[in-house]
């Protein structure tokens, strides 16, 4: 069983990479707190194509590709972290 703060840390992390896929239609999102999400999320990942898939999306000056291949890398860390059973759709009805 994950501890309380590791918890935490995976909720925040998602968020943050929540919030900047629903602005990466409009804007770039390869910020600081996008890196450190993806880099939390890291341990919980066992594929990291996601991650480094969301990082160079997010960094992409095209708006279409920029908001596609950030959400597709988006749903792909969140398939990966429900099966490692960090992340259960019960707990966050939102996802």
């Amino acid at each position: 069983m994950m501890r309380r703060h590791h918890r935490i840390v995976v909720e925040l992390s998602v968020q943050v990479l929540r919030q900047a896929m629903i602005e990466s239609g409009e804007r770039r999102c390869d910020t600081i707190p996008v890196r450190l999400a993806l880099r939390c999320l890291l341990s919980h990942c066992p594929e990291r194509w996601p991650l480094t898939t969301f990082w160079e999306s997010a960094g992409q000056s095209n708006e279409i590709g920029r908001a596609q291949g950030v959400t597709a890398a988006f749903n792909g860390i969140v398939r990966q972290l429900r099966r490692s059973g960090v992340w259960r759709d019960q707990d966050h009805p939102a996802t």
